[in-house]
């Protein structure tokens, strides 16, 4: 079964061999076609040919350039936190990538379940959604999750995360990478965040911080760690991270970055005797949970542990007789949250 890994090993060239090359060669003609696709939709906006809206409300944008987790989430949650804390009432409006029709999705799931005084709309029609949170929500203020390349929706602030552990898709956009579009659109950003950068080493997040400030020259920059808070049931049971540390577990995810969750775990002090990759925003059956739950009893494991996206659609508290619990992530700013929070001050928000 090709696992998210094989394709990232793939691309970034540390899969070797005859087939593997002539694989790529593939991928990068195809590649090819599809930033031209990419580049035309941007040069529409770019020059004013295409459909914008411009909604009375400010929008903030969290978005990446890359396929996959950037932890975009976690980011999304820190802003309307801080907003909040503003006392300005804030709603969340992503597309609903993975949700069945009339159903939330993994993020939403999530963001509900940190953020219960933020509504949070979902549509492929993002405009649609903003207008309704401004009119029957009265929201001052719209966060808009992973949207940088949606332009429709006209955004005073646009914040783009770069991932450290892979910041530029590996050079090539997909499918012979992961970006979405050529690092150079990187100029529209506002922000640009480095996320994961405790897992670069000082010279790495420094090289990514002159490549960046090169394709982005105005725009401010910050760095953070996501860090693991703590443990989290399906029953709202929390226990501390600590309990990882030296304890047999079975871990498993449907995220666009696994190895980034899998090195979080080993960081915390985690002993993996199983793993298991789903793809992004899998839809959980019951014949998963029932695979699941026999190679996490199987492995020996004391323990199941997966991302909080994954737990927000099991909701289960065990696997079999093996416990289950999830990581709650959370932003710890390593430089730049100052100029962040400048950033959102300088938010045209209308008064009461």
């Amino acid at each position: 079964m090709f696992q998210p890994s094989d394709f990232y090993d793939l691309v970034s060239g540390r899969r070797r061999g005859i087939a593997a090359t002539g694989m790529r060669m593939g991928l990068r003609a195809a590649e090819s076609l599809y930033t031209v696709g990419v580049q035309f939709r941007n040069r529409r906006y770019d020059n004013h040919r295409a459909e914008t809206t411009k909604v009375a409300a400010p929008v903030v944008s969290v978005g990446n350039l890359t396929l996959g987790g950037t932890g975009k989430t976690p980011m999304v949650k820190w802003i309307a936190r801080h907003l909040r804390a503003r006392d300005l009432r804030v709603a969340i409006l992503s597309r609903g990538y993975g949700a069945a029709e009339g159903a939330k999705n993994d993020e939403a799931l999530e963001l509900e379940q940190s953020l219960p005084d933020v509504p949070h709309l979902q549509s492929p029609d993002r405009v649609s959604i903003a207008q309704a949170a401004i009119e029957e929500l009265e929201s001052q203020v719209l966060v808009l999750d992973d949207g940088f390349q949606h332009r429709r929706l006209v955004r005073d602030l646009d914040i783009v995360l770069l991932d450290a552990t892979q910041p530029f898709g590996f050079d090539h956009v997909f499918p012979r990478g992961t970006l979405r579009e050529p690092a150079r659109n990187l100029r529209r950003a506002g922000v640009v965040c480095l996320s994961r950068a405790n897992l670069a080493t000082t010279e790495e997040r420094e090289a990514i911080r002159q490549r960046a400030q090169k394709l982005a020259p105005d725009a401010v920059w910050c760095e953070v760690a996501h860090t693991p808070a703590t443990l989290l049931n399906s029953s709202g049971i929390q226990q501390p991270l600590e309990s990882l540390r030296g304890a047999k577990v079975f871990a498993f995810c449907g995220i666009g970055n696994p190895q980034a969750f899998r090195r979080t775990l080993e960081a915390a002090g985690a002993d993996l005797v199983g793993w298991r990759e789903l793809a992004d925003h899998h839809d959980y059956t019951a014949d998963d949970v029932q695979a699941l739950a026999t190679a996490a009893q199987d492995s020996g494991a004391e323990m199941a542990v997966c991302t909080q996206k994954d737990m927000v659609k099991l909701r289960v508290p065990v696997l079999k007789k093996v416990p289950l619990w999830s990581v709650v992530v959370e932003i710890e700013f390593l430089t730049g949250e100052d100029a962040m929070v400048a950033a959102l001050a300088k938010l045209p928000i209308a008064s009461d």
